[in-house]
């Protein structure tokens, strides 16, 4: 019989601590925050000294019931939420709502889900961490007093349903200043010109760097044509033979933020892809040992890493890949960082990704591969180049050829991009003659800066100090949810409607979207954990700012119309119709209103005839969350629906149309008949490019 009480977070999270703990432990989940502030209004009583009024989370008084009832049959409770502020703040309303005292030691924590660290937490309870709660209380009130104050704004002058924030507007500001910055680019023109030299001993190709003593600067096609046939009745000479050694050293182990980056690069998923499939190996999944947790704890802004899982990862790479190999380290975390959790790295490094492969889905497998590897690799001895640079002469032009060969591959073994080709250069010797068997001349031009990425956006906001890692994910979800920001061939782009907020914004409370001035907040948001600051005075002194702009800004901000004028006559009035556009997506409105009141859905059709009523077309639909579905064009008098995207294909089993399988099954056609179990597998784009060859 259990006599002991454990909550953490999340359910899959306590079904894999019950095992480790045994039969006198119940573990049971919060399911995240069980108190927060209350949505239908501020919540904050600003004239008490910024005293929050915390109710229970609607749908969660069963939960504190049940907890309640555990608590008083357990002789000891324990929370082990999430070694975090976030999950110092959820044991601190653990302890709130049933009433348990938060100055004795209940607090455990552990940053990987093993049976080590559990069972060793369990034996080192400490009291909640105040200060920390604090740090995390000042961050929700203030979030809330400029959410609430600023919204209503957006609100009434632009469209329902828009939201301000501390910082997502600011990640908003940044795409939005590189858009201008792009719109404001000029190119200009600007040559190269390469050669190929033969020597004695063979060929290489080298590039231009000097004419006349001076850099390379060729800006136009006549200037171009003529060095370029000075070039070609030059004599070229080596002038310079240099031979060094080079080190590549090995990146530390993985942030939240360098994984983030990676992730969305390597493996193609968003920034809360990443992180959904990360808590998942982090909470632990199936392997041959049974239920484990895979990786340590995901959110962090530390590079270090334990003794012990220094000494077990030198272990696995002198057994497996020798003591040449091994170059024990430890990573300085970065200027900044708060340094309060490991790195991110597999919990036992002899699990390597081809062992745990079978066990894991495909997403789950790609991202924890990418970790081992990352991890691994960084205690790995530096990879070691032959550099050879050749600075060759002829008529006052100087070219550079330069070229890496691999000698050594040290954490290459492990972590390698792909990209490390080496560039072999023949035996030459200094005052050797060359050969110029061919001059190319390339015509560029400079290119505008690249448009954000969640990747590169996410590297900005760290370099900054806007937000921190817990924070990252939930800033891009939001600004692609409001329509501020818009994914285009994996970059972020503003919307007209982004760019009419920020404006707003930038015009009102221009202190408060300022990167310097976020990231000033946020240092001194973190203080308030190292008990250097009473909470309430931060509060006060940043809301002492913003209350002055908003009573300022409700007078002076204009009211802005984003509807868009067509040719589409009203099928009532005749009168032409509008494009409206809402938070959850855009509608035909009559300009005649208020006379005429008629409004249309402005459905996506996708070619498709509904196969239920034959008279309709599916379209593309979405819930009230915003998920998308299909549906038919006539709803309601065909209630056709389906969550997978058809195809213009009937089921060869029964009839009924195919459709585009997702999530797990993304790689297959499936039957919308819910009755029919038929699917095939999706043709890859090489088979499709052969098929089309075919035709």
């Amino acid at each position: 019989m259990p006599d002991n009480l454990v909550i953490v977070e999340s359910p899959s999270k306590a079904k894999t601590i019950e095992k480790f703990l045994g039969k006198r432990y119940k573990v049971m989940a919060s399911v995240g925050h069980v108190r927060d502030l209350p949505k239908s209004k501020l919540g904050v009583d600003v004239e008490n000294n910024f005293e929050p009024q915390y109710i229970t989370i609607r749908g969660k008084g069963p939960l504190i019931a049940e907890l309640k009832r555990e608590r008083k049959k357990a002789k000891k409770v324990f929370i082990g939420t999430d070694p975090d502020r976030e999950g110092e703040a959820i044991a601190w309303h653990l302890t709130q709502a049933l009433d348990l005292p938060e100055d004795e030691p209940i607090r455990i924590k552990f940053h990987e889900i093993t049976k080590r660290a559990v069972q060793g937490s369990i034996k080192q309870p400490k009291p909640i961490d105040k200060p920390l709660v604090d740090s995390q209380q000042a961050r929700r009130i203030l979030d809330r007093l400029v959410g609430y104050e600023i919204s209503p704004i957006l609100w009434r002058k632009v469209m329902k349903g828009l939201s301000a924030g501390r910082v997502q507007s600011v990640a908003t500001r940044l795409i939005v200043l590189r858009e201008r910055e792009i719109r404001a680019f000029e190119p200009k023109e600007y040559w190269r010109f390469l050669l190929d030299l033969k020597a004695e001993k063979g060929a290489f190709q080298a590039e231009v760097t000097q004419v006349d003593g001076k850099k390379l600067a060729i800006d136009n096609e006549t200037d171009a044509t003529a060095l370029s046939e000075r070039i070609k009745q030059a004599a070229f000479v080596i002038t310079s033979v240099e031979q060094k050694e080079k080190r590549r050293q090995p990146m530390a182990p993985f942030t939240t933020s360098t994984l983030q980056q990676d992730a969305s690069s390597k493996l193609n998923f968003s920034s809360s892809k990443t992180m959904m499939v990360a808590q998942k190996l982090y909470e632990g999944l199936r392997v041959k040992e049974g239920v484990v947790g895979l990786i340590s704890y995901m959110r962090t802004d530390s590079t270090r890493i334990s003794e012990e899982s220094k000494a077990a990862v030198a272990e696995f790479i002198k057994d497996n890949y020798g003591q040449e190999y091994l170059h024990s380290r430890q990573h300085l975390a970065k200027k900044g960082a708060m340094d309060a959790h490991e790195a991110i790295r597999p919990t036992d490094p002899t699990r390597t990704p081809e062992s745990v492969a079978r066990y894991l889905g495909r997403d789950e497998l790609r991202l924890y591969t990418i970790i081992w590897e990352r991890f691994v690799a960084s205690q790995m001895s530096a990879a070691l180049f032959n550099t050879t640079t050749l600075i060759v002469t002829g008529d006052d032009i100087t070219a550079r050829a330069r070229g890496d060969q691999l000698v050594f591959d040290g954490f290459l073994k492990v972590y390698s991009s792909g990209n490390d080709k080496d560039v072999i250069f023949p035996q030459v010797e200094q005052g050797e003659a060359l050969e110029t068997k061919q001059v190319t001349p390339e015509q560029k031009f400079t290119q505008p800066p690249n448009r954000y990425t969640e990747a590169s956006l996410i590297r900005e906001m760290e370099d900054l100090g806007i937000g921190r890692p817990s924070t990252f994910a939930p800033t891009m979800y939001t600004i692609l949810k409001r329509g501020y920001v818009i994914k285009e061939k994996k970059t972020l782009k503003p919307t007209e409607l982004g760019e009419v907020t920020n404006k707003i914004l930038e015009e009102n409370f221009l202190e408060f979207v300022e990167p310097e001035f976020t990231a000033e907040m946020e240092d001194k948001l973190d203080h308030i954990s190292d008990e250097d600051a009473p909470w309430q005075n931060v509060v006060k002194h940043y809301y002492d700012k913003l209350k002055p702009l908003v009573d300022s800004a409700e007078e002076n901000v204009k009211k802005y119309d984003l509807s868009e004028l067509t040719d589409i006559p009203c099928d009532k009035c005749g009168k032409p119709m509008l494009i409206k556009k809402t938070i959850k997506g855009n509608f035909y409105a009559c300009s005649g209103y208020p006379e005429c009141k008629n409004t249309k859905s402005i459905l996506k059709e996708i070619g498709i005839k509904c196969p239920d009523c034959e008279t309709g077309q599916i379209v593309e639909r979405k819930t009230r969350k915003l998920k998308v579905f299909y549906g038919c064009s006539t709803f309601p008098e065909c209630k056709f629906a389906t969550w997978n995207k058809p195809i213009d294909k009937a089921c060869p089993k029964c009839g009924s149309l195919l459709a585009e399988g997702t999530g797990k099954v993304r790689y297959l056609i499936l039957c919308t008949n819910k009755d029919c179990d038929y699917q095939e597998k999706k043709s890859t784009f090489k088979e499709k490019a052969a098929q089309a060859a075919q035709k």
